[in-house]
C-alpha cells in the first residue's frame, strides 16, 4: 500500500534528522525494513533536495536541507532560538507546570537531552553551540583552555569536530598535531573558537561508537543471544536501552541481537547468568568466552 509506504518513508525521515546518527543496520532495526529499501529512501531523500551525510556506517540528514529550512520558518524555532528558550525557562526558579511541559516538549522535539542538565552553564551551552555550528558547517575550532587530565595540562587544542556524543556532553575530533581522532569533554573547555578554515582531513575522521554496556570504540561488532525469563529481565533492568533491540521469539525466551564495541561488558553479563543464556554468534564471542572459561578452571 503507498499510505504504508509514505509512512516507512517520513518515519526514516524523521529518524534521519534527530541530532544523532543511525547505523543501516539500526535504521533497518527500528523500521522493519531491509536495507535495499533503505537504500532505495536515502537515494529518493537527495533527489528531493535533502542532503543525507554518511559518517562511517552512520546516516543522518542535514537539518539545513532546503525543505526544514521551510518548514521551520513556518511552524517553529530555529535551533539557536529553541537553546535560547530552554536556557530561559532553566532560570525560571519557582516550580511551574506550563514551564516543565514546555522544557520537556523543546527537549523532545530538538533532542536537547543535554539542557534538561541541571550542571548545564552558560558556557557549556556556549561551546556545544559552537561545536554543533562547526560541524554542520565542516570548520576547525580551537578548544582554547582545555584541561586534559592524562597530561595534566591546560592548553588550547585545534581540532576538527564531527560528532557530539553522549547526549552533548563529549565531542569527536581529529586533532592535526596529534594524528588522531580524540573524544572531548566538554566541561573540560574553557571556551570554543569556530575558524574560518574548513576541514583539512575529512578523510580521518573516525567515529567513535559507545555500546549500552558504556565501551566505546571505533568499530562495532554484532553478537546475537537467546535469552530466557532471568536474564531478559536483568538486562531490561540494569540495560534497558538494549530492550531495543530484543525481540520475543516465544513466552519463555527473546533474541538480543546487539552491536558491541567490546566483549567485555557483554562478557561479562553473559558469564553472570551463563545457565540461562544461549550465545548464537558471532564466533569472536564464543572464542572470547571460552578462554574466560578455560581461564576460570585453571584457578
Amino acid at each position: 500500500m503507498r499510505h504504508d509506504k509514505l509512512e516507512k518513508e517520513l518515519n526514516l525521515l524523521l529518524l534521519l534528522a534527530e541530532n544523532r546518527q543511525y547505523t543501516l543496520a539500526q535504521l533497518c532495526d527500528k523500521l522493519s525494513i531491509s536495507k535495499r529499501n533503505i537504500y532505495y529512501y536515502l537515494d529518493f531523500f537527495r533527489d528531493a533536495g535533502f542532503k543525507v551525510e554518511k559518517y562511517g556506517d552512520c546516516y543522518s540528514v542535514d537539518r539545513s536541507s532546503p525543505f526544514f529550512g521551510r518548514l521551520i520558518e513556518r511552524i517553529s524555532f530555529t535551533e539557536e532560538e529553541a537553546v535560547t528558550i530552554r536556557r530561559l525557562l532553566d532560570k525560571v526558579k519557582r516550580a511551574n507546570a506550563i514551564v516543565e511541559t514546555l522544557k520537556r516538549k523543546i527537549d523532545r522535539f530538538y533532542d536537547f537531552g543535554i539542557l534538561a542538565g541541571d550542571s548545564l552553564d552558560e558556557r557549556a551551552a556556549h561551546n556545544i553551540n559552537a561545536l554543533h555550528e562547526a560541524i554542520k558547517y565542516q570548520h576547525q575550532v580551537v578548544l582554547r583552555g582545555y584541561s586534559s587530565p592524562h597530561s595534566s595540562t591546560t592548553r588550547d587544542r585545534l581540532v576538527e569536530p564531527f560528532m557530539l556524543m553522549d547526549g552533548n556532553r563529549e565531542v569527536r575530533c581529529f586533532e592535526p598535531a596529534s594524528g588522531m581522532n580524540k573524544t572531548f569533554k566538554i566541561i573540560r573547555m574553557h571556551d570554543v573558537e569556530v575558524l574560518a578554515d574548513e576541514w583539512m582531513f575529512k578523510d580521518e575522521h573516525k567515529q567513535m561508537f559507545t555500546d549500552v554496556f558504556m565501551f566505546s570504540a571505533e568499530t562495532t561488532t554484532t553478537v546475537e543471544l537467546l535469552l530466557g525469563q532471568l536474564s531478559y529481565n536483568i538486562l531490561s533492568e540494569e540495560y534497558p536501552k538494549a530492550t531495543a533491540h530484543v525481540e520475543m521469539v516465544d513466552k519463555a525466551h527473546w533474541l538480543l541481537k546487539l552491536e558491541v564495541c567490546s566483549y567485555i561488558g557483554i562478557g561479562r553479563f553473559v558469564l553472570g547468568l551463563y545457565d540461562d543464556i544461549k550465545v548464537l554468534g558471532d564466533d569472536g564471542f564464543k572464542d572470547y568466552l571460552k578462554n574466560k572459561l578455560e581461564n576460570f578452571r585453571m584457578l
